[in-house]
């Protein structure tokens, strides 16, 4: 797709999580951006990176995006439906986010790893328990201040590490790739060669290539070409 991105349509969760509020699981990307497009419903994300904590409301017509580094957590006031749009792929979906458990997961790659998969089937009731788990770890670092999330960073780069080779690939394959096309194409025009335009027409997904799938802010449809 354009850029190499990924494209999820997204129902977030409305159910309550420990702080009353309802919405998805708090977590980082740390080599993706990811954007927001709201198409329905009205709601927040509530951020914390480096720029410490935020809250930005999100209503149809609102586009949001954030870097690496960006713990972010989606609240449904609602309704709130989004188009997800995910660099690298949709990579954020597919390795690059680590959830914002308590210390003592965190600390434990084998726990987090239990605590963060999830069963198969179409119970709901693993994701919220996820989800709360994850709250709850993302309200004791907000209060506990800058170096709880300072720390929080070099534990998510640790656990991450093993799985670095794979999602080196993906960008090489996929946004590298493209943006590497761009260059022969631009060095084409520059001796006035346009094969390439030759290769031009339009590729379409009637619909959704999964949907249901329990993602960590609500029930995803996902685009994969």
């Amino acid at each position: 797709m354009p850029g190499a991105i990924g494209v999820s349509r997204l129902s977030v969760y409305d159910t309550t999580a420990p702080d009353g509020l309802h919405g998805g699981t708090p977590h980082m990307h740390l080599t993706c951006s990811e954007g927001y497009v709201v198409i329905a419903g009205e709601g927040r994300v509530q951020t914390l990176s480096g720029e410490g904590f935020r809250e930005t409301p999100l209503r149809a017509g609102t586009v949001a995006w954030f870097r690496p580094g960006t713990i972010h957590r989606l609240v449904n006031d609602g309704g709130l439906q989004l188009v997800v749009l995910m660099q690298n792929s949709g990579l954020p979906e597919a390795g690059d986010a680590v959830l914002t458990f308590p210390t003592h997961i965190l600390g434990d790659p084998d726990e987090y790893r239990a605590a963060a998969t999830l069963p198969g089937g179409g119970d709901l009731s693993p994701a919220y328990r996820r989800r709360d788990l994850a709250v709850t770890g993302f309200l004791a670092m907000r209060a506990a201040g800058p170096e709880a999330f300072t720390e929080f960073c070099r534990t998510a780069a640790g656990l991450v590490a093993p799985r670095l080779g794979e999602w080196r690939k993906r960008w090489e394959s996929g946004a590298l790739e493209t943006a590497l096309e761009t260059g022969r194409q631009l060095d084409a025009l520059e001796r006035s060669d346009v094969a390439h335009l030759a290769d031009g027409g339009i590729e379409v997904l009637p619909g959704p290539t999964e949907s249901g799938k329990h993602g960590m802010c609500g029930l995803l449809a996902t685009y994969i070409p």
